[in-house]
């Protein structure tokens, strides 16, 4: 049964909301070192670069882009919802953003495995026998895009947990942080993809 009269400590919550946001800035220096180092590689093997991005589905990374962009969007009416009283509405929401998720990972997962049909995979003769250029694309797509997987899994597992939250009434009108906090970091994952996509996908 929900505990609507519990309240966290005012204090608490914006110490909870303070940490978040400083772990999602060190978040964006990581990935934004990431970027720096494709912009420059990408000025060097610009051709490479070229012909790499040219073997990506862009179809694919257009879909995945809608899914997430939509996925941040359910996730931010789950928020509204358990602020507005309404758990089983933020329950419904929360399962849209993961059935979202695993349509991206879903999709993720294909455009790996065509990726490795062709024997371009880290470490593969095939990969290694390409030129500079190519090479340096594949390894960075593969870097980042692979990382990026690894935080749509984490941002999976913390949408589960408020699900878990929110039914044993430990998150509720009155107590929501960790739901609000997941949010933030869901909506970190799709704006890492906003960048991704247009550097690997359409900047051929």
């Amino acid at each position: 049964m929900t505990n609507t009269n519990s309240h966290a400590h005012p204090v608490d919550n914006e110490a909870g909301k303070l940490g978040m946001w400083i772990f999602l800035f060190t978040e964006l220096f990581l990935f934004g070192g990431l970027f720096l180092v494709y912009a420059v590689f990408r000025a060097k093997y610009s051709e490479g670069f070229h012909s790499g991005a040219n073997d990506l589905n862009a179809m694919v990374g257009t879909i995945n882009t809608v899914v997430l962009l939509v996925s941040s969007m359910t996730v931010a009416m789950s928020i509204t919802a358990i602020q507005k009283g309404s758990n089983k509405k933020a329950i419904l929401f929360l399962l849209s953003t993961i059935v979202l998720a695993l349509v991206f990972m879903v999709n993720k997962y294909f455009e790996w495995v065509h990726k490795f049909e062709l024997n371009l995979f880290p470490g593969s003769l095939a990969l290694q026998s390409l030129e500079r250029g190519e090479l340096m694309f594949f390894s960075l797509y593969y870097m980042m895009t692979g990382l990026h997987a690894l935080h749509v899994i984490i941002g999976l597992t913390l949408l589960v947990i408020c699900i878990f939250q929110i039914k044993a009434g430990n998150t509720h009108k009155g107590q929501y942080l960790l739901l609000e906090n997941s949010g933030l970091y869901w909506h970190l994952v799709d704006l890492i993809w906003i960048f991704l996509f247009p550097l690997l996908y359409l900047l051929t």
